[in-house]
């Protein structure tokens, strides 16, 4: 099993910076894709950014593209998200999440095709 534990979330204007992180924790040696999904109020969860580890192989979504930056510490298994210009729209609780399988082309950023996941840590963008 594969423990997950973010941190670093807070409220924040508009135009600011929050960076988190993810730990991994247990059986981690398998974990071929790590990264962050959000969701808010009343929205389905969207994938945010995903890290391929040990590669450096990245994937965004369209609306995170140029402001965010997932990136892994190749010190110890954990998975940081920069995030800059931040607008309100990207309030949410946000959520680590990590599988060991092979995640196709295309489906890199649909919550199905992981399978582990912690508890979130939210961000609040005010104007």
């Amino acid at each position: 099993q594969v423990q997950l534990v973010e941190s670093g979330g807070g409220s924040v204007q508009t135009g600011g910076s929050l960076t988190l992180s993810c730990a991994a924790s247990g059986i981690t040696g398998d974990v071929k894709y790590m990264g962050w999904f959000r969701q808010a109020p009343g929205k389905e969860r969207e994938g945010v950014a995903i890290i391929y580890v040990n590669s450096y192989s990245t994937y965004y979504a369209d609306s995170v593209k140029g402001r965010f930056t997932i990136a892994q510490d190749n010190a110890l298994p954990t998975v940081s998200l920069q995030m800059s210009s931040l607008q309100v729209e990207d309030t949410a609780m946000y959520i680590c999440a990590a599988t060991s399988s092979w995640v196709p082309a295309g489906r890199k950023l649909l919550s199905s095709e992981y399978i582990h996941w912690g508890q979130g840590t939210q961000v609040t963008v005010s104007s």
